[in-house]
């Protein structure tokens, strides 16, 4: 079974669900044939590749908002996802572009099929953005990360400003408005099931078991028609 995700590094709500999804796949039993591949999406690709203000400035200034309800947005989604884990200091947190990152992810996804080490790659990508507040629009962390992530390093470094990737990020972004999707996290089950936004964990559980055995009723109905 395949699982396509849309998400951006600048997204927290990105960041809580793909971590809700790798704990309920953890728990399916089946999930050694469960191939995930991630898809880039940016929520605001006019962002400089470094911003000079504050989270709550930035999030005010673009979405119109005071100070207040900035804040009452911070605290929500900080205790959404506390219980999974995930630790969001947006007090620290660097503004930056995340498309040099995403060209990244997709030299990633180039080097390993599998998908297993874009995954990884974008783990260590939300955290530096959201709990180490480092700066994902700096070249030298990005390729740090990278390396860190089983990537060689020129090729890392190449893929920071290669056209090729770039274009490999508008292509799934062109991919996510033909499909519709116009915000993030998105899941898409079997290329054919699609879960919006960070799920609680039983709803995840719950969508693995019901795609899983459809997929599975079909393979058999199509076996048996043979």
């Amino acid at each position: 079974m395949r699982i396509d995700i849309w998400s951006d590094i600048a997204c927290p709500w990105c960041y809580v669900g793909l971590t809700r999804l790798e704990a309920a796949l953890a728990r399916f039993e089946h999930s050694d044939a469960v191939e995930v591949q991630l898809h880039s999406f940016q929520l605001d690709p006019t962002l400089p590749n470094s911003y000079p203000g504050t989270e709550a400035a930035y999030l005010a200034a673009s979405k119109g908002l005071d100070t207040a309800t900035v804040e009452q947005m911070f605290a929500r989604v900080r205790s959404a996802a506390a219980p999974d884990g995930v630790e969001l200091n947006f007090e620290t947190l660097v503004v930056a572009n995340s498309r040099r990152a995403h060209r990244l992810l997709q030299q990633a996804k180039e080097s390993d099929p599998s998908g297993r080490t874009a995954w990884k790659l974008e783990v260590a990508l939300f955290k530096t953005h959201f709990t180490d507040g480092r700066n994902i629009g700096d070249p030298a962390t990005l390729v740090e990360l990278a390396v860190a992530a089983g990537l060689d390093a020129d090729m890392a470094t190449d893929a920071l400003e290669s056209p090729e990737r770039d274009a490999e990020v508008t292509s799934d972004i062109d991919a996510a408005a033909q499909l519709g999707i116009r915000g993030v996290p998105f899941f898409v089950l079997a290329e054919k099931y699609g879960v919006s936004g960070a799920q609680p964990a039983e709803v995840f559980d719950e969508a693995l078991r019901q795609v899983w055995d459809e997929v599975e009723d079909n393979r058999s109905s199509s076996l048996s028609r043979r």
